[in-house]
């Protein structure tokens, strides 16, 4: 249980043990005793109601702070998915041009290769 937690309980026990001791310590007579006991019940009662909303206060706080921290990481995370996705189509569109002038320079080379045959095969037949 937390701090909040063990303070409510502390309060509630707290109240009733005086209460009960306020009953049975008491030298007034009843009806002011009933008296004394339902203001310490009040006080009591107010008391929690007040930490009730102080810890209400705190939890939506937290809650608002949370939700706030987890929408930041989040856009901050799809900003880098972002940018890595423009990084690879980068890398990539880098590698195509690199595959296409490698295919270009084989083209070349075969047709270098062909023609040298070409001109061996034409140079023997005369």
């Amino acid at each position: 249980m937390g701090k909040t937690g063990n303070t409510l309980v502390a309060i509630i026990a707290g109240a009733a043990v005086g209460a009960v001791a306020g009953i049975l310590l008491a030298p007034e007579q009843g009806e002011k005793t009933r008296k004394r006991i339902s203001k310490g019940f009040k006080s009591g009662a107010d008391d929690l109601n007040c930490k009730m909303d102080d810890l209400k206060n705190q939890v939506k706080s937290l809650m608002n702070s949370k939700k706030t921290d987890f929408e930041s990481s989040f856009n901050t995370l799809v900003n880098k998915a972002d940018n890595k996705k423009d990084e690879v189509i980068a890398s990539l569109e880098s590698k195509l041009a690199e595959l296409k002038n490698d295919a270009a320079n084989a083209v070349d080379k075969a047709k270098d290769v062909t023609n040298k045959a070409a001109d061996n095969i034409k140079s023997e037949l005369k």
